[in-house]
């Protein structure tokens, strides 16, 4: 009962960081399922089935919102789920013990991902010479124009780190905003997308390795948590700023797998000076702003 609890306790934080960020679930709930002990496929399994539950909902309304590009869900969801399968089969043909190092390290990678993301100003939308936003150029369905290079690898990318440790969300939406997708397409895109990979995540996961690499009780303990933190989240994202929020998870992400790394490559007795050099970097990451004001800097508003 006691680890019910707090797999429910993961699912809850997991889910308030997701909602807070638009990113993060995956990651922030692997971390911490990994830490109570549950095995790489057991995450992998229940990250997954819980990440199909919620992000049915999340896509519905999405599509209700029109905030989703079509061909980019099939390209990314294609894509994503050819990695996921590469992702997945890592998981049937490894044993734990020796994934968990791999999983540690790009769980760190996705933390220093998010305090990169986070380590700058939300920036200013630009206006236009009459006070309007300026709007994206669309292409002949009506949909925005952006670059589309390296699509593909992008969604192969995300579909294999989700395979592994359920984590989509903080390599495909950055991305998708770099090559310069608009906010709401990118989040909605990638939201969409990723209910078809979880889905091919768990399918070939279960058919692989079994029914056994997940416990009912666990997802469905996961999905409450998750539930409960849903309404939290959208009323305390009123009040706390994404960008300490996306700092704060990206500390956890590092500290946590920190830990992981040490024992595993023997450095136990330097443990204290990884943990400060994460510390560091989420203090530099916090006053990024003032350090490197250019670097940081809104754009510019046209007149």
């Amino acid at each position: 009962m006691d680890d019910l609890i707090l797999i429910g306790l993961a699912g809850f934080f997991a889910s308030f960081v997701d909602g807070a960020l638009g990113m993060g679930f995956g990651a922030t709930s692997s971390t911490l399922l990994l830490g109570a002990g549950l095995s790489p496929a057991a995450v992998s399994t229940t990250v997954n089935l819980a990440k199909v539950v919620t992000g049915v909902a999340a896509a519905v309304s999405h599509w209700r919102f029109r905030n989703i590009h079509p061909s980019l869900v099939i390209r990314l969801g294609l894509s994503g789920c050819a990695g996921a399968l590469i992702g997945v089969g890592l998981l049937s043909v490894v044993s734990g013990a020796a994934l968990k190092p791999l999983m540690a390290v790009l769980l760190t990678l996705v933390g220093l991902r998010i305090l990169f993301r986070f380590s700058r100003r939300v920036a200013a939308k630009p206006e236009s010479t009459n006070g309007a936003e300026d709007s994206p150029k669309l292409d002949k369905d009506g949909m925005p124009m952006f670059s589309q290079r390296g699509l593909t690898l992008i969604g192969v990318l995300g579909g294999v780190t989700n395979g592994l440790i359920g984590a989509w969300g903080p390599v495909v939406t950055p991305a998708l905003l770099h090559r310069g997708v608009p906010p709401r397409y990118a989040i909605g895109t990638a939201n969409t997308s990723e209910v078809a990979v979880a889905a091919a995540s768990v399918v070939v996961l279960i058919s692989s390795i079994g029914a056994g690499t997940f416990d009912v009780r666990v997802v469905a303990a996961m999905l409450g948590g998750g539930v409960l933190a849903a309404p939290v989240a959208a009323w305390v994202i009123r009040f706390v700023p994404a960008r300490p929020m996306g700092i704060a998870t990206a500390g956890l992400l590092l500290v946590t797998n920190t830990r992981e790394l040490c024992t595993w490559s023997g450095l136990e007795g330097e443990r204290v000076f990884f943990y400060a050099a994460a510390a560091a970097l989420v203090g530099l990451a916090a006053l990024a702003p003032r350090l490197f004001p250019t670097w940081t800097a809104r754009p510019q508003v046209t007149r």
